[in-house]
């Protein structure tokens, strides 16, 4: 009988047709994620690309803010300035060939003042005001993103959240008050006016709209603050500067510039 050779170099061993199986499953995983933007550098590019992307804020008519101005709300508090920004990370963002970022999602104090998707917001009417007609101090108002982006409590603070919601209800209602307790009520009624140092106030507690410098928050954006709705008050029961806020707009002379641009 000849000889029969039973085994040569290219003998497949062992389990070989489920390692093969499996690298398959992988690969068309792999693509079906892909398909659906669902890997993690596609939402992190999507971040990158939208949230940070570059928005013109308005610019104020007779220095007065209005309904449907887009701008930014920054506190100038010391050397801590900062604007609310949108807290978003990769568990917001939402899941398909075009991502969104996913409602509720958190605000924090972002230490960049370049207007952006992130930071820039619209002053919107809850009680059927027209776009361009000023917002008047004591008048409520909600805040809306540029893009269409999207209780509890504060992580670090323990102190009132500060979110971002798709349900527009009295929870989201916000009003402008006079820095200055003393004349808070002749200037009720009042156009308010842009780049001027204001409190926010939430409609629904009372509290106002302040950043916590000593409660750090590190961000995909960075180190950040904790923004929350709390009125801190001084021994001369008046807001403190945590509590003040400039309704920031464009400098009109200055080819989209804002007021702190300039030296």
């Amino acid at each position: 009988m000849a000889h029969v050779r039973t085994y040569r170099p290219d003998v497949r061993v062992g389990n070989w047709r489920e390692d093969v199986t499996l690298e398959e499953d992988t690969l068309k995983d792999f693509l079906d994620r892909k398909e659906r933007g669902e890997l993690m550098v596609q939402k992190t590019g999507f971040l990158k690309q939208n949230i940070l992307k570059q928005v013109n804020l308005s610019v104020s008519v007779g220095g007065a803010v209005c309904f449907g101005d887009v701008v930014m709300l920054v506190n100038v508090c010391g050397d801590n300035s900062c604007s609310v920004s949108i807290y978003a990370d990769l568990t917001n963002v939402g899941e398909g060939p075009s991502p969104a970022i996913q409602a509720p999602c958190g605000v924090s104090g972002g230490r960049s003042l370049q207007p952006c998707t992130r930071n820039a917001f619209i002053i919107s009417s809850v009680d059927g005001s027209a776009e361009g007609e000023p917002l008047r101090y004591n008048q409520s108002f909600a805040l809306r993103t540029t893009s269409g982006f999207a209780g509890g409590c504060a992580k670090k603070s323990r102190l009132q959240e500060v979110i971002m919601e798709h349900q527009a209800n009295f929870l989201s209602w916000w009003k402008v008050l006079h820095n200055d307790p003393q004349e808070r009520l002749e200037h009720e009624g009042l156009p308010v006016p842009a780049n001027s140092k204001v409190l926010i106030s939430h409609c629904k507690t009372n509290q106002a709209l302040a950043v916590l410098g000593q409660h750090i928050l590190w961000t995909p954006y960075g180190k950040e603050y904790e923004v929350t709705a709390h009125t801190f008050l001084d021994s001369h029961k008046a807001e403190r500067d945590i509590n003040h806020w400039l309704l920031l707009t464009a400098d009109p002379a200055g080819a989209g510039l804002t007021l702190l641009d300039h030296p």
